[in-house]
C-alpha cells in the first residue's frame, strides 16, 4: 500500500510548500493592476486546488497509510483508467459556522467526486476522504454526492461509491441528516436505472449504512471496514453484551452471516481490482444491453466431462459450481455472495462474450435445498438481472425446501415466495437446465416452464416429481411393500420422461451439448418482448 500513489501525495505536499514560497517572492514584483488581480486569482485557485488534492494533510495521510488504507484519491487512481478522471466540485466547502468550524474550511469537504472510465466505459464515482473530518457527511458533502448521482442517471452510467466515513457531521446537526436523506432518495430513484455499487473501505455506521444497503452490490475490505446501525459501545450499554467492531459488523460477519455485503477483498488494492472486474459484467444502464467481450470459446465446444459429472447415486453430492463453469465462456464465473447461503449459487458469466446471470442449486450444501437465506439471495439477484437486461440461466438440482421449525417460524413461506415472484416477474430471456432433482414446490420456483421460462431442458439424470421415491411410497402405500413399490415409483417418476411428455421440459439433452443449445437459445431470444398488464408496481412479499 506504500507505492506510487503514496509518493504522489508526498509530491503534492512539497508542491504546496514551494508554491507558497514562490507566491510570496512574486508578490514583490510590480505588475499592472488588472494583471495583478488576474495573477492573484490564479494564485489563490492553484493554492486551493493543491490543498484539495492534499486532503487532510501529510500527517493524516500517513495515519491512513499506517492503518493499511489508501486515501480517497489513491483509490480512484487504481480503480479508473489512467488519466480518465474528471473531478467535480474540487473547491466546494462546508458552510457551517458553529463550534469553530469556520476556522477549518478545507476545499473538497471530505469527498472526491466526478467521472472516469473503466475499460473505456463511463462511470461516476464518489470517494470519501477519511483524512478530512473523518470523512463525515455535511450538507455540502451530500450535495457533491447527489450531483454525481443525478448526472449518472441523466447520461446512463453506473455509480460507484467508495465509503470511508465516520458518519454524520455532528457540528451541522440536522442539516447532515437531511443530506443523508437526499442521498437515500437518489439511491431509490437510481435503482433499476443505473447499476449502483458500494465499497466499504473504512467505518460506515448509523444512518450511513442505508445507502450501501440500497445499492445493487456491496463489497467490504477485510479488517479495515465495518458496518452497523449501533456500534459496540451502544450494544454494551443497552444489552450489556461485549463485542468488537469486527465481530459486530466486519466483512466476515456481513459476507457470511447477515448477507448485507456480497463480496470481500483482502485490502484496498484487491478491492479496486475486483471492482473493475465486476463493472466489466454490467451494462451501463437499463437502456443498454449487457457488454460483450470477444472470446475464442466456440458455441460448438462440447465437454464430455459433463456426461459424467452427476453421480449415478442421487444421494451423492457434486460441485454445481464446477458444472456451471464448464458451460460458460472460458470457464469464468464471478460468484456473488459466495460465502452466504452456499446452498445456492448466484453470479455472472458469459456466453459467446455476452453477460449472463447464473442461479444454481449447490448439492454440496444442504443437498441443494432452498431455505430462507437462499431464497432471498437468489430473488434479489434475479431481480437485478431483470432490471438490467441480463439473461438468466438456471441450473436445477433441488430436493425441496429445507424442513424444520426454524425455517417455518422464520417465514420460509414468505421468503420462498420472493424467489417465485422474482422469476415469474422477470421478462429477460430465461433458460433452465434440470441436472438431477426437481422436487415439489421447489421445482415450480426454480424457473419452471409454468413461471414462463422460455426454454427448459432436462438431462437424462433428471428426476421431476412431487417428492423422492422413498417418501412418496411411504405415504401412498403406508409402509406396505416399500422396496417393490419404490422400484415401480422410480421407474415411472425418477426420470425426465413424464415432464417431457407433458411439455414441461422442451427437450431431454445430452449434458455435453448444453453449451451449444443455450447459445442457440440466447441468440433466438435476443429480441424477446413481453407485454404485461399495466400496474404502478408489483407488491412482492417483502
Amino acid at each position: 500500500l506504500h507505492g506510487a500513489p503514496c509518493n504522489h501525495m508526498a509530491g503534492l505536499a512539497r508542491s504546496l510548500r514551494l508554491f507558497a514560497r514562490s507566491s510570496s517572492s512574486n508578490a514583490a514584483l510590480a505588475a499592472p493592476p488588472h494583471l495583478a488581480k488576474a495573477a492573484s486569482v490564479r494564485r489563490r485557485l492553484e493554492e486551493q486546488v493543491l490543498a484539495s488534492q492534499l486532503g487532510g494533510g501529510e500527517q493524516r495521510i500517513a495515519s491512513q497509510h499506517n492503518r493499511g488504507k489508501l486515501t480517497a484519491r489513491e483509490r480512484l487512481e487504481l480503480f479508473l483508467d489512467p488519466g480518465s478522471f474528471r473531478e467535480y466540485d474540487a473547491l466546494k466547502a462546508h458552510r457551517c459556522i458553529d463550534f469553530g468550524m469556520q476556522e477549518q474550511v478545507p476545499p473538497g469537504d471530505g469527498v472526491v467526486t466526478g467521472h472516469g472510465l473503466v475499460d473505456g466505459r463511463r462511470v461516476f464515482v464518489f470517494s470519501q476522504d477519511f483524512t478530512v473530518f473523518g470523512g463525515s457527511l455535511s450538507e455540502s458533502h451530500a450535495e457533491k454526492i447527489c450531483k454525481v448521482m443525478d448526472q449518472a442517471m441523466l447520461v446512463g452510467a453506473p455509480v460507484i461509491g467508495l465509503n470511508d466515513s465516520g458518519g454524520a457531521r455532528i457540528q451541522e446537526g440536522i442539516a447532515s441528516l437531511a443530506g443523508y436523506a437526499e442521498v437515500f432518495q437518489r439511491n431509490v430513484e437510481a435503482s433499476g436505472v443505473v447499476p449502483q455499487l458500494s465499497v466499504i473501505m473504512g467505518p460506515c455506521a448509523g444512518g450511513a449504512v442505508y445507502s450501501p444497503a440500497m445499492t445493487d452490490f456491496t463489497m467490504m475490505v477485510d479488517h479495515t471496514s465495518y458496518m452497523f446501525v449501533t456500534g459496540p459501545e451502544v450494544v454494551k450499554t443497552v444489552t450489556n453484551e461485549v463485542i468488537t467492531a469486527e465481530e459486530l459488523g466486519g466483512s466476515r460477519t456481513h459476507t457470511r452471516t447477515s448477507g448485507v455485503a456480497h463480496l470481500s477483498a483482502a485490502n484496498d488494492l484487491e478491492a479496486m481490482s475486483a471492482l473493475r472486474r465486476l463493472v466489466g459484467f454490467l451494462p451501463s444502464s437499463n437502456r443498454e444491453p449487457p457488454p460483450v467481450r470477444e472470446t475464442e470459446d466456440s458455441r460448438a465446444r462440447k465437454d464430455s466431462a459433463l456426461d459424467r459429472i452427476v453421480p449415478e447415486d442421487p444421494n451423492v453430492p457434486y460441485d454445481m459450481g464446477a458444472l456451471v463453469r464448464r458451460v460458460l465462456d472460458d470457464r469464468e464465473l464471478l460468484e456473488v455472495s459466495p460465502s452466504y447461503a452456499k446452498n445456492i449459487i448466484t453470479g455472472f458469466g458469459r456466453m459467446e462474450g455476452a453477460t449472463v446471470g447464473i442461479v444454481a442449486n449447490q448439492p454440496q450444501e444442504l443437498a441443494g435445498c432452498l431455505d430462507i437465506d437462499a431464497s432471498a439471495k437468489a430473488a434479489r439477484f434475479v431481480r437485478f438481472c431483470d432490471c438490467f437486461n441480463i439473461p438468466l440461466l438456471t441450473f436445477v438440482d433441488v430436493p425441496g425446501f429445507l424442513p424444520g421449525r426454524a425455517q417455518e417460524h422464520g417465514g420460509i413461506i414468505r421468503h420462498g415466495a420472493k424467489l417465485l415472484f422474482a422469476y415469474a416477474e422477470a421478462t429477460v430471456p430465461k433458460v433452465t437446465v434440470i441436472t438431477r432433482k426437481a422436487y415439489g414446490g421447489a421445482y415450480d420456483v426454480m424457473s419452471s416452464k409454468h413461471l414462463r421460462a422460455d426454454v427448459n431442458y432436462a438431462w437424462p439424470s433428471a428426476e421431476v416429481a412431487v417428492m423422492g421415491a422413498k417418501g412418496a411410497v411411504e405415504i401412498i402405500f403406508r409402509g406396505k411393500n416399500v422396496e417393490e413399490e419404490t422400484l415401480r415409483y422410480e421407474a415411472k417418476f425418477a426420470n425426465p420422461l413424464v415432464a417431457a411428455q407433458r411439455g414441461f421440459v422442451d427437450a431431454v439433452i445430452s449434458p455435453s451439448e448444453t453449451r451449444t443449445r443455450i447459445c442457440e437459445d440466447l441468440e433466438l431470444l435476443r429480441d424477446k418482448q413481453v407485454q404485461r398488464p399495466w400496474k404502478k408496481h408489483s407488491n412482492i412479499p417483502l
